[in-house]
Parts: C-alpha cells; sequence; structure tokens
C-alpha cells in the first residue's frame, strides 16, 4: 500500500531519501525534521539516523508496488537534489518514475542551482512535475533555474509564505501552491500577501492552490481565502485523499 498523505495537495508520499540540512529561511522550523526525530524515538528503522541524509534504496521500487494510480509526493521528507545525494541515485528515482508511468509524481526542491546543473542529464517523463519552493522575494531566483530545466509540468511552492512576492515571473510556469507556516514558533501569514499571489495567478492563467493559512493551530485557521477554497490543479488531475 501507498503512504496515505495528510497533505492538501498530494495523495500519498514516496521517501527513498530521509533527512536534509537547511539552506533558507523557510527550513528554520521543518515539519520534516520533526517528523523524522518523533519518527527515530518512536524506533521506526528508516529514521535510525534521525534527520542525517540517508539513502533507502530499499524503497527504491515502491512505486512500482502500487497499482492504483495516484499522484505521489516524492522525498516528503528530504531534498532530491541535496548536494550529497549521488547524481547515479537521482537518476534512479527518474527511471522508477518513468517505469512507474501510471502515476503522477511530484518532486519538490531549494536546490534549484543543482536541479538546473542535472537537467541535461535527466529524461524527464511526462509524467514527473517538477517544483521549487520559494519562501520570499529573495528567493525568486529558484523560479529561473526551474524554468530553464526539461521538467514537462513546472510547478511553485510558496510555502512557509515569508514575505510578499510582487511581479512573479510565471511564464513557463503550470502551478502554484501557497501555505502558512504551521507548528510551533509558526511565522504569521498576511492575508494581502496570498491575495497578491493569487491575482498575479489568475492574470497569467496558472492554476492556484492555497493549501493553509498555518499557525500553531492550522486545523483551527483552516484554508478558506475570501470565502472559499482555492483547489487548482494541472489541468487533467483530480486528487482523491484518504
Amino acid at each position: 500500500m501507498a503512504e496515505h498523505s495528510g497533505i492538501e495537495w498530494t495523495e500519498s508520499t514516496w521517501n527513498p531519501l530521509t533527512g536534509c540540512t537547511k539552506i533558507s529561511p523557510g527550513c528554520k522550523h521543518c515539519y520534516a525534521e520533526r517528523m523524522a526525530k518523533r519518527l527515530q524515538a518512536m524506533g521506526q528503522p528508516n529514521y535510525a539516523n534521525g534527520f542525517k541524509l540517508t539513502l533507502h534504496e530499499n524503497a527504491m521500487e515502491k512505486p512500482l508496488e502500487w497499482k492504483k494510480p495516484q499522484v505521489i509526493f516524492v522525498n516528503s521528507m528530504s531534498d532530491l537534489f541535496h548536494k550529497d545525494v549521488p547524481i547515479e541515485f537521482v537518476l534512479e528515482i527518474f527511471d522508477v518514475m518513468r517505469r512507474a508511468h501510471w502515476h503522477t509524481f511530484q518532486v519538490l526542491t531549494k536546490r534549484a542551482e543543482r536541479l538546473e546543473e542535472l537537467s541535461p542529464k535527466i529524461d524527464w517523463p511526462e509524467n514527473v512535475w517538477m517544483g521549487v519552493s520559494v519562501e520570499n522575494q529573495d528567493y525568486t531566483f529558484r523560479i529561473d533555474h526551474l524554468r530553464r530545466t526539461g521538467a514537462k509540468v513546472k510547478f511553485l511552492s510558496l510555502e512557509p509564505l515569508l514575505g510578499p512576492l510582487h511581479k512573479l515571473n510565471l511564464k513557463g510556469i503550470h502551478w502554484a501552491i501557497v501555505g502558512g507556516e504551521s507548528g510551533p514558533g509558526a511565522r504569521p501569514l498576511d492575508a494581502a500577501w496570498v491575495t497578491e499571489i493569487r491575482d498575479q495567478c489568475v492574470r497569467a492563467g496558472v492554476p492556484f492552490f492555497f493549501k493553509q493559512w498555518g499557525g500553531v493551530q492550522k486545523k483551527k485557521a483552516g484554508r478558506i481565502l475570501e470565502g472559499r477554497t482555492w483547489d487548482e490543479m494541472p489541468v487533467g488531475i483530480n486528487l482523491v485523499r484518504a
């Protein structure tokens, strides 16, 4: 069985890689780090190293065993383009995604420079969506790196959104997710930041997905923006969450 996910914009997760290191302000209160330490304390074998970068060859071909087509977030507990992940491992993951053609895979990175560097070596499958995280105006350069890759579907995860994003260049971008930070120490999300991005997406014809307001009690804060939910996805995808 696939690992069903509570993340609003996907259905399942696949983690052939766990652990990471922090590189920008969005990493400060990393949910994956908190979860990894919790799983380590519970004795979960894949997290024996806590949040130290760890490759899991035994999990590499899991999606091939999942026969029901689904949307799968790859490495929700890590970053595939971390500098310490061997290129051979990256290419092996892309090969599995190509062979598991009945699924749709979502890959997300903050290491946009390495993503662009490795892109020419990747045979980009049609069923792989590639995204970059952008938390404030200082990191919009990641979008340019993404745009120069061979990914067939390119998306933005503007989460945790820590400041306004003015005049986004959405050319060649197929989807945008926005969300506030959640959990202990969560930094506030200004509604004006969200609506400005939403309006830019509407003008550019880019599907817009509002994930959450966040905060310490994210469920209570909810995900209603101006009286409705925004669950837009790239054409042809309708999420079925367990």
